[in-house]
């Protein structure tokens, strides 16, 4: 994918070099630009066989990512989805809505990067257990930690929910560590660029999250 961005950059360069020629009326004759033109030709067919290439060959560890970083996130929606029905503190309700917006347009983008290579997208209606047929992905609750998390209210679930979701994004930050350390992967700049932002992200939320739960456990001024 970088490859294919700088033949973008050059070719786009080319033809703005060619255009601005032609607009100043004082390039070279017809017969001088017909090699550009040539040239410019042989760089879409390139980029255009590049870019085909990248949907096909994209790296089993970054389709991996994507198809288990999905139902992670999808899971991650359920529990915030939990704040507003359990009587969650305007600071929890804050948190889970910036989550909910953040990972659900992630999941967007993620599906998309999958269809687009004609592989198949993790269904996400019912994130409540774990993926079918496999073993529970980093980080991610059980169907009974879920449950305890939906039965309680108001502090208790604050500090369920805030105990669970730092081992939740924990989760996260240890698949996109396992992702960078696999030879070859994350070559895609998608693939990189959203790794990275999932990984800063998360570990910043998760030392936001460790102050709240901290702060929570402190007890009262004299109390």
């Amino acid at each position: 994918m970088r490859t294919q961005r700088r033949l973008l950059i050059l070719l786009t360069g080319l033809l703005a070099a060619a255009q601005a020629c032609a607009s100043a009326g004082r390039g070279p004759s017809d017969e001088a630009v017909r090699p550009d033109a040539a040239r410019i030709a042989e760089l879409e067919a390139i980029y255009e066989a590049r870019a085909e290439a990248a949907l096909e060959g994209a790296h089993e560890a970054d389709i991996r990512f994507m198809t288990h970083m999905i139902p992670h996130h999808a899971q991650a929606l359920v529990m915030a989805g939990f704040a507003p029905d359990n009587d969650a503190s305007p600071s929890i309700r804050t948190l889970c809505a910036r989550i909910i917006n953040a990972q659900t347009d992630e999941i967007a983008v993620m599906s998309r990067w999958l269809s687009d290579r004609g592989l198949p997208v993790p269904e996400t209606g019912d994130m409540r257990g774990h993926a079918e047929g496999a073993m529970l992905m980093a980080g991610m609750l059980t169907p009974e930690q879920l449950a305890e998390l939906e039965a309680a209210r108001g502090p208790d679930f604050d500090r369920l929910f805030l105990r669970y979701m730092i081992q939740h994004h924990k989760g996260a930050v240890t698949m996109v560590r396992e992702l960078f350390a696999t030879d070859g992967a994350a070559q895609d700049d998608f693939v990189f660029k959203l790794a990275s932002d999932i990984h800063v992200d998360q570990a910043t939320e998760i030392a936001r999250m460790e102050i709240m739960l901290e702060a929570l456990a402190a007890p009262e001024p004299g109390g």
